[in-house]
């Protein structure tokens, strides 16, 4: 086998890790395609285990790049949110971007908090099983080391994560539950499925309208979101749509951009919503649902 065909096989999950590193699936792309570039430069027959060596070079570029990026966003304009993964129906299969099933978007968001070294640690070890002594060449410290920073991220998700996993039809409820209310602008509905302490956060990155700090709780997230339904700032219709392996909906606004929305739903209500409305992380995105999610 080629060794063209044996990098082929190995992107999908190259693409995957690096995207679970980043957030940014443009960047995570630039990553493999560097990754490509160091191993024609490579006698490929050298190499031993390819996979392992592959997987090496891609988490310590993901890293250098988590780290520049880490930089890029201390002025960034309001909260930065991963970028959404959202395939089209008319997208061919070998080119879509397959997560692990346990990284939901949420999950994502949730990264962004750790330090590059903290979330690289996690990502490698407990998302995608590499042992502790290859995690620590590609952080540069000793196997216990990295264990310890894999050890404080897990603590940190696990604080974060809901209570109560929704199972996909329980997260689907609640989504459509919510997109009902907006589209008819009920109050009392949408505070119904939001969880006492929602947090609603948006990303313009300085491109669209969206608030400068998350909104906190039930009452203030439905009346902003009424506000806008009676202003027209919104199209009342959101699209469902496949986000990350879950279902997610996209609305139009007013201002000709999108906000494509992600759900985290905790008991039957929803605890979490994310929405991306800076154009730069939605220009993959395509105006069309699913098909491919729950009913």
């Amino acid at each position: 086998m080629t060794v063209l065909r044996r990098f082929a096989q190995a992107r999908p999950r190259l693409l995957r890790l690096a995207y679970t590193q980043l957030g940014d699936l443009g960047e995570a792309e630039d990553v493999v395609q560097e990754a490509w570039v160091r191993l024609e430069r490579t006698d490929a027959e050298s190499i031993d285990d390819l996979d392992a060596w592959l997987t090496t070079v891609v988490s310590r570029l993901a890293l250098d790049a988590l780290r520049s990026a880490r930089v890029r966003r201390e002025t960034y304009v309001g909260p930065w949110l991963p970028e959404p993964v959202v395939p089209s129906p008319a997208e061919d299969p070998a080119d879509r971007v397959t997560l692990d099933e346990s990284v939901s978007y949420a999950l994502l968001a949730l990264l962004e908090q750790l330090s590059p070294a903290e979330r690289t640690a996690f990502v490698l070890h407990d998302v995608f099983d590499v042992p502790f002594d290859e995690v620590g060449e590609v952080v540069g410290r000793t196997p216990e080391a990295v264990r310890q920073l894999a050890s404080r991220a897990r603590r940190h998700v696990a604080r974060e994560r809901p209570r109560f996993e929704a199972s996909a039809d329980q997260h689907d409820r609640a989504v459509r539950a919510f997109a009902q209310a907006v589209a008819e602008g009920d109050l009392d509905d949408l505070v119904a499925v939001l969880d006492p302490d929602v947090v609603w956060t948006s990303d313009g990155g300085g491109r669209a309208i969206a608030s400068r700090k998350p909104v906190h709780g039930a009452h203030r997230v439905a009346r902003a979101w009424v506000a806008l339904w009676r202003k027209a700032s919104i199209d009342p219709t959101a699209t469902p749509i496949e986000l990350n392996g879950r279902l997610g909906l996209m609305i139009g606004g007013a201002d000709h951009h999108r906000s494509v929305l992600s759900f985290t739903v905790d008991g039957g209500r929803i605890i979490r919503i994310d929405v991306v409305r800076n154009p730069e992380k939605l220009h993959h995105v395509h105006g069309t649902a699913s098909t491919e999610v729950h009913e």
